[in-house]
């Protein structure tokens, strides 16, 4: 008969000693696995995080924003996040082409860092039709919209044809230019030239008759009108669309 010699490590322990040995081990085997699986954040989570808050910041009603991947060194690794990952954009004005977006974490350790998103915000703006000279008030016959990217509209731009209503131009514009709000004098609800009613208060009792503005203004504005009946320049101030109150 021939005997097998026990293992020197094994032969003093017992069978349900063994077994909660090779429990223990796997169970340590599994912690590992897990631990190197959430061991850090990588790029693309940040990446990730910022480009959704761009989105969100610019990407209102009626804009489309396309953002340019910018690629994070792939050797870079914060510390696991076990919360939701917090972003802050700056405040500045006007839409920047690019942003430097803070993600952070709060929990423990916390971390911050700072993702460039390079961007290109797109809306639809008011483009010149045709040449317009300097005075001219724009209207839907010389005006049209066109998509346009406003981060290279630096000096601003303009959305909609209530905003130059009753504005005159201050310099002349070629055809395809975006409107710009330093292109528009002050509102005139009067426009020079126009025939106009004049109102004049004689001891309580409230006479019209017409005449002719040879100014152009917004309400509160002064102004010279001729009379038509007498042909006489009147100082007036203009109290509504196609209305002066003659001065005393």
């Amino acid at each position: 008969m021939r005997f097998r010699q026990a293992h020197p490590h094994t032969a003093n322990t017992s069978a349900p000693a063994r077994r909660e040995q090779r429990g223990m081990w796997v169970l340590l085997a599994l912690l590992i696995v897990a631990n190197t699986a959430i061991a850090d954040t990588a790029p693309e989570q940040l990446r990730a995080a910022a480009e959704q808050a761009v989105r969100t910041q610019y990407g209102g009603a009626g804009s489309r924003v396309v953002i340019t991947p910018t690629p994070l060194n792939a050797r870079l690794r914060l510390a696991s996040c076990s919360h939701a990952l917090q972003t802050r954009l700056p405040m500045r004005q006007g839409t920047p082409s690019r942003v430097a977006v803070a993600v952070s974490c709060q929990g423990n350790p916390g971390w911050t860092i700072q993702i460039p998103v390079q961007m290109q915000v797109f809306r639809q703006v008011l483009v010149t039709s045709r040449p317009l000279a300097r005075g001219d008030i724009a209207g839907p016959a010389d005006v049209h919209t066109e998509e346009r990217d406003i981060t290279r509209l630096g000096y601003g731009y303009i959305e909609s044809l209530d905003q130059i209503t009753g504005h005159s131009l201050d310099r002349p514009l070629m055809a395809g230019v975006v409107l710009e709000p330093g292109d528009l004098n002050g509102r005139q609800i009067v426009q020079a030239g126009e025939e106009v009613s004049l109102i004049a208060d004689l001891d309580g009792i409230e006479v019209r008759t017409s005449g002719m503005a040879l100014d152009g203004g917004d309400t509160g504005a002064h102004l010279r009108v001729r009379n038509g009946d007498s042909g006489r320049i009147i100082d007036g101030i203009v109290v509504g669309a196609g209305q002066v109150q003659a001065l005393p």
